[in-house]
């Protein structure tokens, strides 16, 4: 009896762990306190055991479904924070975004007034610019204006027009003098074998070079040489005389015994002179006359007086837009301004 008693109380001590672990799910051994030394209920405590193990799993399952709620709530709350966080997140990147955007619209903001600072000056340079350019425009009409006024005069009886006839008188007056003098001073250009053989053949302008005349030369070529220069002489007074030019070097003609005037000082009135006033020596510096022959003077002084002639050629060759043909060519510079002259250019220069 003791025995079935004891089967039967271990039938239900298992019975109640199985009903135990059905509610509290599957159940291990390890942790368990006298699971080596099972605890023995007699048969008079049994119900009061079950009713112990009942409470238990009753009180099991409701801290189970606390738990559970309590894990629901704690997930709900998990998810609120998860929430928040994300939320946060978002505020934050927005917020920097706003402090991006903010310093974005400073900059701009400065950008802007900088700006508006040169437009401002930028319209009052071309304020400045349109009053200037109103100013010029009534300059530019009044001057117009003037010139429409000045063009009626010029078209006038005495204007531009009537100048322009009077200066073609007047060159065609110098053109027939000068063809005169042309006539009168025909210019050839020799070489020395046809001057041999024609320097008694009237007024033909020709002469030999200076350099190969020499004190055994013939003295007709002396004579002849002399002549040539006073006709070239008077030429130029003429020519210079009909287009009212006065000439740097002067001339005082005496047929071949002509002389020209170097108003320069000489070495010797300067050495003489060293104690005086510079000034005054300049201003009352008389002329230095130099010969146009040959006969009984200084070769040099001929010389440096035929060159002082070509200077005088020259002048009146640049009076009418011509350059010299060269420093030894008295002749051929004559010819050239007397053929510029002659030409029909010279009348509608």
């Amino acid at each position: 009896m003791d025995s079935n008693r004891a089967s039967s109380e271990q039938d239900l001590s298992v019975a109640g762990s199985m009903a135990a672990g059905s509610e509290l799910g599957p159940l291990t051994l390890e942790g368990i306190e006298g699971v080596e030394t099972p605890k023995i209920v007699d048969w008079e405590d049994l119900q009061q055991e079950l009713a112990r193990l009942w409470s238990l799993s009753a009180a099991l399952k409701k801290a189970k479904e606390r738990k559970e709620s309590l894990a629901q709530k704690l997930e709900s709350i998990i998810e609120v924070r998860r929430e928040s966080l994300r939320q946060t997140n978002e505020l934050e990147e927005m917020r920097q975004q706003v402090e991006t955007r903010k310093v974005a619209l400073g900059n701009l903001s400065m950008r802007t007034m900088r700006t508006s600072e040169d437009v401002k000056n930028q319209r009052e340079q071309l304020c400045l610019t349109i009053r200037m350019l109103l100013v010029a425009g009534k300059n530019l009409s009044a001057a117009h204006q003037q010139l429409q006024e000045a063009n009626k005069l010029l078209s006038g009886r005495r204007g531009h027009g009537h100048l322009r006839n009077l200066q073609k008188m007047l060159r065609t007056r110098q053109q027939y003098m000068v063809n005169q003098v042309a006539a009168l001073y025909p210019v050839k250009g020799l070489d020395e074998q046809t001057y041999r053989e024609k320097h008694n053949s009237g007024l033909q302008l020709t002469t030999l070079p200076l350099k190969k005349m020499s004190f055994f030369s013939d003295k007709k070529e002396f004579q002849s040489s002399a002549s040539v220069l006073g006709y070239v002489a008077h030429a130029a007074l003429l020519i210079a005389s009909y287009l009212d030019v006065p000439l740097r070097y002067p001339l005082r003609l005496g047929g071949s015994r002509s002389y020209i005037h170097d108003y320069a000082p000489s070495v010797e009135s300067i050495s003489s002179d060293l104690s005086a006033n510079p000034i005054l020596t300049g201003m009352n510096a008389k002329p230095t006359e130099f010969p146009l022959f040959l006969e009984g003077q200084d070769t040099t002084r001929a010389a440096y007086a035929i060159f002082l002639l070509n200077k005088d050629l020259e002048q009146l060759l640049n009076y009418i837009g011509a350059e010299s043909l060269g420093p030894r060519h008295v002749l051929a510079n004559l010819k050239e301004l007397m053929r510029i002259i002659q030409s029909q250019e010279y009348i509608d220069m």
